[in-house]
């Protein structure tokens, strides 16, 4: 029984993608953000569960990109649509996915779409890669939706001139999307949140990367996730270079 338990945790996360897909599509993209924050939990759960029952199987790391597939690819796409015709349709907000090609602005929406594809191409590269055990080449998919589903909850519960400004502006989220689907292929090695013992000195920047995570959230709320994906990409980086020199 205890081999199935990984699978079933993968399972729920697909399961919360596809009820985030559903939602995201008809305009409801903060109950969306909150299926998927829901199903990158169970994510996470689930390859922790596989190494603690020692159950890690060939169909268990199909499945999980699979379900990633879906609620990491599929619904930040959805959601970028969403944010590029709201910029060019204020009224839009809230509203199902409408198509208009009659404008010469109207294929600027599909763009969003581009972020499923970098993803699929990110996930079939991770399930062919053994170098990937201990550290990630490229930001993780979760990552990326974590960065892209926080920009609806910024406009809906943490609005200001600024924010507004910047996350309705179609030219930043062209912007956004061509250096989200550039990161989640870059050769760029990130460190996994994975923990082999609980040992602080071999462990010291993911603790220290965790607790600045939780403070930038008890202060800044849902404008922290940016904050925080673009601190975890620079602590990587500081840290690669610091392995080097050494």
């Amino acid at each position: 029984m205890k081999k199935h338990i990984p699978n079933i945790l993968t399972l729920l996360n697909l399961l919360c993608g596809t009820i985030a897909v559903i939602l995201a599509v008809t305009g409801r993209t903060e109950i969306a953000a909150l299926f998927v924050f829901l199903g990158i939990f169970f994510d996470f759960f689930d390859g922790f569960a596989a190494r603690k029952l020692q159950v890690q199987s060939d169909m268990g790391l199909q499945l999980d990109s699979l379900a990633d597939m879906v609620t990491s690819g599929v619904v930040p796409g959805i959601v970028m649509y969403h944010l590029l015709q709201l910029s060019l349709d204020p009224g839009s907000w809230g509203q199902g996915i409408s198509i208009d090609l009659s404008a010469p602005t109207g294929f600027i929406p599909f763009l969003g779409l581009l972020i499923p594809l970098a993803s699929a191409y990110r996930l079939a590269k991770f399930n062919i890669d053994d170098d990937q055990q201990t550290s990630f080449t490229g930001l993780p998919t979760p990552a990326n939706t974590l960065f892209i589903l926080s920009l609806p909850l910024i406009l809906a519960y943490q609005a200001n001139d600024i924010t507004v400004s910047v996350i309705r502006n179609t030219w930043v989220l062209v912007f956004i999307t061509f250096v989200s689907c550039y990161m989640l292929n870059a050769r760029v090695k990130l460190f996994a949140l994975k923990f082999k013992s609980r040992g602080f000195r071999e462990n010291a920047v993911k603790y220290i990367f965790l607790v600045l995570c939780v403070l930038l959230l008890a202060i800044m709320r849902f404008a922290a996730i940016p904050v925080i994906i673009l601190l975890y990409v620079i602590v990587s980086l500081l840290t690669n270079s610091r392995s080097i020199s050494h």
